[in-house]
């Protein structure tokens, strides 16, 4: 008799979609959107490169798919979940720390998001637009609304009443993105990271029409 290979395990369906983007999401989130390569996510899946193609199209549809879809939901329902708080029973520091911890772990785990966002003008229009960039800088419009409804419900004057907000989003993803840049391989736990933003956000906007008046009203003679 002679010998007789063993037939090929078959995936189950759906398997190598799946695989496909798992590892889309981990090549994606630790660096970003132009030096990933559609081959190093394949390879990385246990898959041909075809494949990935007949699935997805093209690297920008997977990228879309597997970052920007996760990431604009999340803000999506972040953005019901913060609307249904009771701001009457919720301390000042415990909206700000809620706020800023949920805006922080999404933006650590979408960290190669982030990045992509930031070099996204170097890409050439049809590729932007497949990606869903407009739909990453819609969800970022909404964070920055959602941190301007908190400044409003502090007081906070501002002649430009968006930048304070701005600012605040723009420094937790500043802190996520660059984290290992500021850390190296032993960043501070994310509690107290965490606790740092929220007393910067409230405290850095909070005082500081005392600050500006202050010397200005001493000055008088």
């Amino acid at each position: 008799m002679t010998g007789r290979s063993a037939p090929a395990t078959r995936r189950p369906r759906g398997e190598p979609r799946r695989l496909l983007l798992d590892a889309a999401r981990d090549l994606f989130a630790r660096r970003d959107y132009r030096s990933t390569t559609t081959r190093e996510i394949a390879t990385a899946a246990g898959v041909t490169e075809p494949l990935l193609f007949r699935h997805f199209g093209s690297k920008a549809a997977l990228f879309r798919e597997a970052l920007v879809v996760p990431f604009t939901s999340f803000i999506d329902d972040f953005g019901a979940t913060w609307s249904s708080l009771d701001r009457d029973q919720t301390s000042e520091e415990d909206l700000a720390r809620h706020f800023v911890g949920r805006l922080y772990d999404v933006f650590v785990r979408h960290q190669g998001l982030l990045i992509t966002l930031m070099a996204s003008d170097s890409l050439p229009e049809d590729e932007i637009a497949e990606a869903g960039i407009a739909e990453v800088r819609r969800a970022i419009a909404l964070l920055g609304q959602i941190s301007a409804e908190g400044m409003d419900l502090r007081s906070i004057g501002s002649a430009h009443p968006q930048l304070p907000a701005h600012s605040t989003v723009a420094m937790i993803a500043g802190m996520a993105a660059l984290r290992s840049t500021y850390f190296g391989s032993r960043p501070p736990s994310r509690k107290v990271i965490v606790e740092e933003l929220t007393q910067a956000s409230l405290h850095g906007f909070l005082h500081r029409n005392d600050r500006l008046e202050g010397p200005a009203e001493g000055g008088r003679r």
